[in-house]
């Protein structure tokens, strides 16, 4: 068990047997001297968010996840496969768990599996991944009209708006949290 003060950005709990991620932390001052701690939470089995605020005085139990390394081997019909790199055990992901994660999932790139009460529950992907080009218009010399950029369609079917000088075939650094071209790889 924990207290409010234990409550930050980053740390799993558990409530209604469900694991959460404090997403957003905000310390607030009451009247009466009261403390409270504002939180935004990722529920951490389905993807979605809520707000909820803790007193001074409740408990808080900590969610245990762990990191699994493992690497992504294949996606079938209905699932995404990946093999855990310290055992070697197969695990497979619904579509649904991976949600947009799915467009940087490159086979035999390297992960990291949360993992709660022995079962796979999401997947986290570097910060960056390079994808390659598959689709994408000529660049125009005299195109200055759309900010010198022009969409490109990536190996993994994500569509992102890439310079003019890129063209089929190259390889680019994309970031997984805005989905925006980084660099030329």
């Amino acid at each position: 068990m924990a207290w409010m003060d234990d409550v930050k950005i980053g740390k799993k709990l558990l409530i209604d047997w469900i694991p959460f991620e404090v997403m957003k932390s905000e310390h607030l001052k009451v009247a009466m001297w009261k403390w409270m701690e504002k939180t935004i939470l990722k529920n951490l089995l389905n993807g979605n968010t809520m707000q909820k605020t803790f007193r001074e005085v409740d408990k808080i139990e900590f969610a245990d996840v762990t990191n699994a390394n493992a690497e992504f081997q294949y996606k079938d019909s209905e699932n995404y496969n990946f093999m855990n790199l310290d055992t070697y055990d197969q695990i497979t992901l619904n579509y649904d768990v991976i949600g947009e994660m799915k467009y940087f999932l490159v086979e035999w790139d390297k992960v990291l599996l949360q993992v709660f009460n022995g079962n796979a529950i999401n997947v986290q992907v570097e910060p960056a991944v390079v994808l390659e080009v598959i689709e994408t218009p000529p660049g125009e010399k005299w195109d200055t009209a759309t900010g010198w950029k022009k969409p490109a369609t990536l190996s993994t079917w994500l569509v992102i708006q890439v310079p003019l000088f890129m063209k089929v075939w190259d390889k680019v650094r994309v970031d997984t949290r805005t989905y925006d071209y980084l660099s030329r790889a």
